[in-house]
């Protein structure tokens, strides 16, 4: 679900991270304590080879994915993904997945949207997909009511850039408006077709499914064309994947970034030594407190809250989520601020990385 999020403007210390704990627990709220068990989630952390994710031995970590990035990358999709594909076949498995991003641009002219949408490409053991995703120029989360006067707009341009998608991939899906929302549906009901990403207009995301592994490279190549000439940030990610083949897999392109994502467990205070451990790019986060904001406004909009840690570059953060606002819009930084003690800015997270 899109969220709307803001985050303090300085950098913390870690012992100003558990004071904000101390504040919470004052409030009345139960924020996890230093020697609590927490999911700590891992993004960006640059590597050299694959062999370094062993720094993490210490702890217990899951959903392990190898991320190769490259910058203003110029060059043929279908080659591109077809290499990986290549490989993913000859080292699939049950629990194996890769898929390959690129950007799409939107051909008609969008005033609420971005004209740069994201797809993914992706293999698994049984099927390959396609996942589409698109991105507002401005977050309007479930319930919320700000955009109703411009909401025939925002239907508008949201169903005219899936179909543009849905034009040059050939996908036999048909869109429509129901209840005041862009409703997506296969044209075959027994199609794995899913929508995700929903904001107050309907899903910003779709992904269709097909048990023909090459279905997809020559339509993929084709939306990846319209990007073009511009050079464009690709990503490949790869997950269940054993170290010999990930440097298969980094062979198809040395020059590529490789970057790790991946929850660890681990007790709250021993973020400080996972932080030292992915310097200097990792980015942290975890959650410091989960609550319901009638709890702290009884008389203001039910809107579910999340206190997290950010950490960055040696660096720590506090972020607030909220599925809504339950104030208005001009009083939410000054309450925020109030509760967490330091002053915070509006940063929604970007919905491509």
């Amino acid at each position: 679900m899109r969220e709307r999020r803001w985050e303090t403007t300085a950098p913390l210390t870690f012992g100003q991270i558990l004071d904000v704990g101390d504040r919470l627990r004052l409030r009345g709220l139960k924020p996890a304590a230093p020697v609590n068990d927490v999911i700590c989630y891992v993004e960006e952390w640059t590597v050299e080879s694959p062999a370094d994710f062993d720094r993490l031995d210490p702890w217990t970590t899951e959903d392990v994915t190898l991320v190769h990035v490259r910058e203003n990358w110029r060059g043929d999709f279908f080659l591109l993904a077809g290499a990986y594909h290549t490989l993913y076949r000859r080292h699939q498995n049950v629990s194996a997945y890769c898929s390959v991003s690129h950007p799409w641009l939107i051909r008609e002219r969008l005033k609420l949207h971005d004209q740069k949408g994201m797809f993914w490409l992706g293999f698994r053991h049984t099927h390959s997909c396609m996942r589409i995703r698109l991105q507002t120029c401005e977050v309007v989360t479930p319930g919320e009511r700000r955009e109703d006067e411009r909401r025939a707009q925002w239907l508008d341009e949201r169903r005219s850039a899936f179909l543009d998608a849905i034009g040059v991939l050939e996908l036999p899906v048909e869109t429509t408006i129901e209840k005041g929302a862009v409703v997506l549906k296969p044209h075959d009901p027994s199609t794995l077709f899913f929508c995700s990403w929903p904001d107050v207009f309907g899903p910003c995301q779709f992904e269709y499914n097909t048990t023909d592994p090459y279905e997809f490279l020559v339509p993929a190549s084709t939306l990846a064309a319209t990007y073009g000439p511009a050079p464009a940030g690709v990503r490949a990610y790869l997950t269940g994947f054993a170290e010999p083949a990930l440097l298969e897999f980094q062979a198809i392109e040395p020059a590529g970034r490789l970057a790790y994502r991946c929850s660890v467990h681990c007790p709250l205070d021993e973020l400080p030594e996972i932080l030292k451990t992915i310097q200097p790019d990792g980015r942290l986060y975890a959650t410091l407190c989960e609550f319901s904001t009638q709890d702290l406004l009884p008389d203001g909009e039910e809107a579910s809250a999340i206190i997290g840690i950010v950490g960055d570059n040696g660096r720590f953060q506090i972020e607030a989520r909220l599925n809504r606002a339950p104030l208005r819009e001009e009083d939410m930084a000054g309450w925020l601020e109030e509760l967490i003690g330091h002053p915070v800015v509006y940063s929604p997270l970007p919905a491509f990385v």
